[in-house]
């Protein structure tokens, strides 16, 4: 081999080297390397997580009576009445206040004891639960309007953006986001 095809060559395989280290670098790349974000959106829905809430409240109760009719009460108050109305009068007017006496006696004794057994009580501490909702905001992504020139477009990302978002070599979106973080 002549020294001249040897340079040749040499040139050559240099020259496709340079060319290939040009390409490698992308210098040749006119176009934008990022989409200006306009706006980002946060998209949100609400979130209803119920909860049992409970309180303690006292709680007052009417103790079990025998006699709900309060008939005891009533025949001592129309005895007592009778006695007492026995006492007035003469003759038939005797008869009269003594009937009057047991009937006045017994209502009375009939209204003492109601008062009595509505009085007789006891109370307890008794829990009482409800439930309640809690309501929070749940993120489901952003509404981004972006421009590339004087071109604008629209996409749902599941992160804010920021300013811009990276563009590849063919000028489309680079929507991952490891891109956006480097």
């Amino acid at each position: 081999m002549n020294k001249s095809m040897l340079a040749g060559i040499g040139i050559g395989v240099a020259a496709a080297m340079g060319v290939a280290a040009v390409a490698g670098l992308d210098v040749f790349h006119s176009g934008p390397e990022y989409a200006q974000v306009i706006s980002a959106k946060a998209i949100t829905s609400t979130v209803k997580s119920p909860r049992k809430e409970c309180r303690n409240v006292t709680v007052t109760h009417r103790r079990p009576v025998q006699d709900e009719n309060r008939i005891a009460g009533s025949v001592l108050g129309a005895v007592a009445g009778g006695v007492i109305g026995h006492q007035f009068g003469g003759g038939h007017g005797r008869d009269v206040a003594t009937v009057l006496g047991a009937l006045g006696g017994g209502y009375a004794g009939n209204q003492v004891q109601g008062t009595m057994q509505d009085k007789d009580t006891y109370s307890t501490i008794e829990q009482r639960c409800k439930t309640v909702y809690d309501t929070s905001e749940k993120n489901l992504g952003y509404d981004v309007t972006y421009q590339i020139g004087n071109q604008q477009g629209k996409i749902r990302m599941d992160h804010n953006p920021g300013s811009q978002i990276p563009l590849d070599k063919n000028g489309q979106l680079v929507l991952s986001d490891s891109a956006n973080k480097s």
